[in-house]
């Protein structure tokens, strides 16, 4: 039997063009876990590793539908081709329990983490660089400006923190933090 199995991270996320892959590389059965990337509880894969026996195919679209690092690849993996699962991973292709098999996936893992170490460096890097500038602000981007806040600031003179809000679109529990800043800075 050839099983599919796909791992969404988000609700937004579309399920449709996953299962039509999954179909068309001819899945008879598809589970699906819905997670977070905090969660790593994933019920439905561990309900789909109980099922394969001998002679069954796993289809996933990649490598990290269903592990989170090499280490947990391999051993899922490895458990696979000791029962016999043929494991077919969409964007690496087909691998089996011969030692051919083994070691063309050994080798996709070894060129994932490669790639994965790789943007993790570049991504310090670019961090590092951007330090250097003058206005660098780690995290998300601001969604108001000084100005907007400053005039919020400005409303709550004469309004409260919800009708400020109702106003300017910026939380009441933003402008109580920039309150409490601008408090601050005119102590000091």
């Amino acid at each position: 039997m050839i099983y599919g199995y796909v791992r969404v991270f988000l609700q937004s996320q579309s399920l449709e063009k996953q299962y039509q892959v999954l179909h068309s590389a001819g899945c008879t059965e598809i589970f699906l876990d819905r997670t977070s990337e905090l969660k790593q509880d994933l019920p439905n894969f561990k309900i789909l590793l109980s099922r394969l026996k001998s002679g069954d195919s796993l289809v996933v679209p990649k490598l990290d539908s269903f592990a989170r690092s090499y280490s947990e690849a391999m051993t899922i993996v490895s458990n696979l081709f000791h029962t016999q699962v043929t494991v077919n991973i969409l964007n690496m292709g087909i691998m089996d329990s011969t030692p051919d098999g083994e070691h063309i996936f050994k080798i996709f893992c070894a060129f994932t983490r490669a790639e994965r170490d790789f943007v993790i460096t570049r991504t310090q890097e670019g961090k590092e660089q951007a330090r250097k500038h003058e206005g660098f602000r780690e995290g998300r981007p601001r969604k108001f400006n000084d100005q907007q806040i400053e005039y919020a600031l400005s409303l709550l003179t004469f309004s409260s923190f919800g009708e400020v809000a109702e106003i300017t679109g910026i939380s009441e529990s933003t402008l109580a933090r920039y309150k409490r800043k601008s408090l601050s800075k005119m102590r000091n």
